[in-house]
């Protein structure tokens, strides 16, 4: 048996959201996302109902970073990108179980993510 180590977060909305990483795997090709990674966290707000939340890491920014700083990411700092961009949610967007299922880290918002973490 797996356990998992649930972690929290207080939003931008006032939700304090708890979630885990459940895994990553490639993108259905028939994802408007694909190519990309798609990491997936189960998340919770009430700690009744749990839904998961899949963020995508676009191979096109991934490239894009790449070409810019002259080195490829590793997975920590890209994990550590996605899970930036699952906080922007939880901060921005008021209904994340009927709005906040499916996120997409664009190239701005990878630059943006990794620049917090002082990623360079």
């Amino acid at each position: 048996m797996t356990l998992r180590r649930m972690k929290a977060y207080t939003g931008g909305q006032g939700y304090v959201y708890q979630y885990y990483f459940v895994g990553k795997r490639t993108a259905l090709a028939d994802a408007p996302e694909a190519p990309a990674s798609e990491y997936i966290f189960d998340v919770t707000w009430d700690r009744k109902t749990t839904f998961a939340v899949s963020v995508f890491l676009p191979e096109e920014s991934l490239r894009a970073w790449a070409t810019r700083h002259g080195r490829k990411l590793n997975e920590a700092e890209q994990y550590g990108a996605v899970k930036m961009r699952l906080f922007q949610a939880f901060d921005e967007i008021e209904d994340m179980m009927a709005k906040g299922r499916r996120l997409v880290v664009s190239e701005e918002s990878l630059e943006a993510a990794l620049g917090t973490l002082g990623v360079q």
